[in-house]
């Protein structure tokens, strides 16, 4: 297995496959992109295509090779990924006994989910019980294809038949309750959805990872929708509906519809529009949007018309621009939600869709909607408001597109619009610097950045050996404070005797322990992520380092519980005199 795994790692370039999914930057020898699975606004993440590896030294601060990248991608298991990757790379994966745990709780909770599914679907379509629901739907206008096309089905008013059909089936009553289907009682399980419409929820692959349930029967004062909770499969923020029906439709239009609910997605879908999706939640998240990018760079927000959907615009701003997405809003001025609009006025509705609003067209008519253009005050509200949405702009022609527009708006010249940006950029920017320098120091001191640095950049030039050295006189092993550094720096100097010629570092990394292969691959980034140390003045780094290392084996001296006899005072002061040393030469570097 090892072998077929280093060989599918080989036949795939990682900048090649991560520049599919993400956008790179070169930077040196390495290359640089926002993290995929944070939101952050300056680049953290670092891939090399020397080593075949990637790590993010923002928030996540995840790394590994494409393997890795893949699993968190698609949020899927090492065997998954693995399979796919195998097939991209042209590599039959032998029989193995190789051992998923995550993999087969995975296969575990989607049989139950499609189990569950199957049962919901027979109740709605076979028994008197799945009458309501099927009354329900038909009375929606929603087709008999259309219902089987979704596997829409119904769950009986009853405390614990799907709980009973799933036991009977041999599944334990604890992964029935994991997989969100059943709620433990007092006394025993009974099921979470009762006398309810059911929507099966499938990830891109079209594997049913939850539930989402439309009340018909029961207590009026129960909520209209439920779903299912957060689990081992479903992750609210990650879920579109119907995105598994969609996927080859958003590809092929280049464009996808973004609704709130899964009957605002199924009525279009029957009426041929192919390319939408329904969020899960009242909010466009990031991670939804992610999903998105995968398939296409543009979106058409088709929310609710009223004020909750409007919110739901202006609250995606960020993710959308961070993102790079390009956005426009379709407005329905004749219905509630796009299943109405479609109910009413098919040809309307597919007009409207034709003709979307730009995103920031869409908050400018909002605030002319909201404020008088005929008095100096309702101008000033109109455009203190909406200079903090073109403040966030990421491209500068974008920009300067709707800076002159909102200048010609309220009749005034660009550059006052331009001032009122900078002034909020200038209350950003002080802001960020306080929080983001409060933030480093209590993440990560000085002294582990100098030595980071140092390592990382001792590997990535282009004569480690002759850098070495220089800095090995400067520099000793117990100036690393951390243990795992001080490994690698003296693996590093043991390799240099065994192969003095040339250095491989691909050999030396193999030649690492396990337990240290992390720590070095973030160590042989770092560089990258914070070039912030010119390279004339990597001296400078290391008698830094030698200063911190000197000062911290004087203070293990002075701690409270050692006894300072007089080998320790003149310990102490050869100590300071090599600090003072150290000192003069800092400010000739």
């Amino acid at each position: 297995m090892d072998n077929q795994i280093e060989e599918i790692k080989r036949r795939i370039d990682i900048v090649e496959f991560l520049g599919s999914f993400i956008t790179l930057k070169k930077a040196g020898r390495n290359y640089k992109a926002l993290c995929p699975f944070h939101q952050e606004k300056t680049p953290s993440f670092v891939i090399s295509p020397e080593r075949q590896i990637w790590h993010c030294f923002g928030t996540c601060g995840e790394g590994g090779d494409v393997i890795k990248f893949l699993m968190k991608w698609e949020n899927i298991t090492f065997y998954e990924a693995l399979t796919e990757l195998a097939k991209k790379a042209g590599v039959k994966l032998q029989k193995t006994t190789f051992e998923d745990n995550a993999w087969k709780k995975k296969q575990k909770f989607i049989e139950i989910n499609n189990l569950a599914t199957q049962y919901f679907q027979y109740v709605l379509e076979k028994t008197k019980f799945g009458k309501k629901g099927m009354d329900y739907l038909l009375g929606r206008g929603i087709h008999p294809k259309i219902i089987k096309k979704f596997q829409l089905g119904y769950a009986p008013l009853s405390w614990s038949s799907l709980f009973t059909f799933l036991k009977k089936k041999k599944y334990l009553a604890e992964d029935i309750s994991e997989a969100g289907l059943a709620i433990k009682g007092r006394k025993d399980y009974y099921d979470r959805f009762r006398g309810r419409l059911m929507f099966p929820i499938k990830n891109a692959r079209g594997e049913v990872i939850g539930f989402s349930g439309r009340v018909i029967e029961g207590s009026e004062t129960e909520a209209k929708y439920i779903n299912s909770p957060e689990t081992f499969l479903y992750h609210k923020r990650e879920t579109l509906f119907g995105i598994d029906l969609a996927r080859d439709a958003i590809k092929k239009e280049e464009n996808v519809l973004l609704v709130e609910g899964e009957f605002d997605m199924i009525s279009p879908y029957q009426q041929g529009i192919e390319n939408i999706v329904a969020i899960k939640g009242s909010a466009v998240t990031r991670e939804q949007l992610l999903l998105l990018k995968r398939y296409v760079n543009k979106i058409n927000l088709l929310l609710d018309a009223d004020s909750a959907g409007e919110e739901a615009v202006k609250r995606s701003i960020d993710e959308i621009e961070n993102l790079e997405l390009e956005a426009n809003v379709i407005k329905i001025d004749f219905a509630k939600d796009p299943d109405e609009a479609v109910k009413k006025d098919p040809a309307k509705f597919k007009a409207s869709i034709k003709s979307p609003t730009p995103l920031y067209d869409f908050l400018l008519d909002l605030l002319k909607n909201r404020y008088s253009l005929k008095d100096p005050f309702g101008k000033r509200k109109i455009g203190d408001e909406m200079v903090l949405y073109l403040e966030r702009i990421k491209n500068p022609i974008v920009q300067s597109f709707y800076i002159k527009k909102l200048a010609d708006v309220l009749e005034v010249s660009e550059s006052v619009i331009n001032t009122l940006i900078r002034k909020i950029k200038y209350k950003e920017k002080q802001k960020t610097f306080y929080r983001s320098e409060k933030t480093k120091k209590e993440e990560e001191n000085r002294e582990i950045v100098l030595q980071k640095y140092l390592l990382s950049f001792i590997f990535q030039n282009e004569k480690p050996y002759e850098l070495a050295n220089s800095l090995i006189k400067i520099i000793a092993a117990d100036d690393f404070s951390l243990p795992v550094f001080q490994k690698i720096w003296e693996k590093f100097i043991g390799f240099q005797k065994e192969h003095p010629e040339k250095f491989d570092l691909h050999i030396f990394a193999k030649k690492l322990n396990p337990e240290v292969q992390p720590a070095f691959d973030e160590v042989y980034l770092y560089a990258s992520h914070e070039p912030l140390i010119e390279i004339k003045n990597i001296d400078r780094v290391a008698y830094e380092m030698r200063r911190a290392g000197l000062k911290r084996k004087i203070s293990e001296i002075l701690a409270p519980q050692e006894e300072i006899n007089e080998d320790k005072k003149e310990k102490i002061r050869e100590l300071n005199r090599q600090l003072n040393q150290v000192e003069k030469m800092i400010t000739l570097v």
